[in-house]
């Protein structure tokens, strides 16, 4: 571990320019709530740098002037946010920007970095972090905004001033209760219930016999069997939304007049197995990566004691590819649940999914029951990529210890 760099002051031509800049970062979202974006930056700015001077030249008195800081703060919010969500946000900026000036003032930024760094050194070490957190945000900014959008109180697909303002009387949960009374949101969101688990069952059963197969070494051609498998994930969606119409019209044709199978019936088995070649690709993926980990002596072993193939694969094989293949289910899952193109092409108004259904909400009524159902949709993709990652890491700690 490296030494701790002494802490020693920093001169205030230092201090207040970064402090101003950090306070007229917050005054810019408190302006533009009010009204005008540039005077929050400045009366932001010029409110940290007066603190500042205050605290470091005058009080001297880091724990008091923290304190103050943060009631000073809260007051503010509460004043000009008219409510108490408000005041708690102003209580939180008080206790940041008070910390950032000491951080900043005592020198506690090179405190775990090497004694030896140059300041440009530095600068660079803090520049890059700041400059990957401004990624992270750009990238997922589309989405958090979602989430607020969807309590609007009004029927607008923007921020009214009195969300902006944090009023209470701005927000509501009626978007969410007209997703769950209104019968053609319920519909499509039963449709995609049923579609996505049935598609994601064929996926992985598919998928993950042909990852075994391709693993062995002695299976001719795999590697451009795997780029055919492989395909859906590569060629644009709307050249596969295509080729599936024409291919699964000509067999739905078949199942109904050979068959006689009832005409929605046959639309669900073409949205399925449409989805379901959409998703075999991440099974096999998936699935793949946890074989390279995976001891072939293991197979042998069992094989050596009596079990037969499907034995072998089900009490042996199958217990340490698991995370695998529930993690390449839930991207099969994920790919279903969120696809509209090939639902337009291949299905019709009794296979409306729930994307479907949001799709056409924006093409004819632009209803803002949306925001509330893509805030459902990115809760629930949240929650499955969080069981992703923890079947990651016990996949890892499985193959740490099998003997390689």
């Amino acid at each position: 571990m490296a030494a701790l760099t002494p802490i020693s002051r920093k001169p205030m031509s230092l201090v207040l320019p970064t402090v101003a800049a950090a306070g007229g970062f917050f005054g810019l979202f408190v302006g533009t709530a009010n009204g005008s974006g540039l005077l929050g930056v400045l009366i932001g700015a010029a409110l940290a740098v007066i603190l500042a001077v205050v605290y470091i030249n005058v009080l001297k008195n880091e724990a008091l002037s923290k304190w103050i800081n943060i009631a000073l703060f809260g007051v503010l919010g509460f004043v000009f946010g008219g409510g108490i969500a408000a005041a708690l946000i102003g209580l939180l900026y008080g206790w940041f920007i008070h910390w950032f000036t000491y951080w900043l003032y005592e020198g506690r930024y090179r405190a775990r970095l090497l004694p030896y760094l140059t300041p440009g050194q530095v600068l660079w070490h803090y520049s890059f972090r700041v400059i990957c957190g401004a990624i992270f945000v750009f990238l997922i900014t589309p989405v958090l905004v979602v989430m607020p959008l969807s309590f609007n109180a009004q029927d607008f697909f923007t921020f009214t001033p009195e969300m902006l303002r944090l009023d209470p009387a701005g927000y509501s949960l009626k978007h969410y209760q007209d997703f769950f009374t209104n019968n053609e949101w319920q519909r499509s969101f039963k449709n995609s219930l049923i579609i996505a688990p049935i598609a994601t069952i064929i996926s992985v059963s598919l998928g993950t016999l042909a990852a075994i197969g391709l693993s062995q070494a002695h299976v001719p051609g795999r590697r451009a069997i795997m780029a055919i498998l492989i395909s859906p994930m590569i060629v644009p969606l709307i050249i596969s939304a295509t080729g599936m119409f024409f291919f699964y019209s000509q067999i739905g044709n078949w199942m109904e007049a050979t068959l006689g199978l009832n005409k929605t019936f046959v639309g669900y088995v073409k949205v399925i197995l449409a989805h379901a070649v959409l998703g075999i690709p991440f099974v096999i993926i998936t699935v793949t990566a946890t074989l390279v980990g995976f001891d072939r002596s293991l197979t042998r072993a069992a094989a050596n004691m009596g079990a037969n193939p499907v034995t072998t694969f089900f009490r042996v094989q199958m217990p340490l590819i698991l995370p695998g293949v529930i993690s390449g289910g839930l991207f099969a899952f994920i790919t279903s649940f969120d696809e509209v193109v090939v639902v337009l092409f291949v299905g019709s108004a009794g296979q409306k999914t729930l994307p479907w259904q949001m799709f056409t909400g924006l093409r004819e009524q632009i209803s803002p029951t949306i925001l509330a159902v893509a805030t459902i949709l990115v809760g629930i993709s949240i929650l499955l990529l969080a069981t992703v990652e923890m079947l990651r890491r016990r996949s890892e700690r499985l193959r740490g210890m099998s003997p390689s």
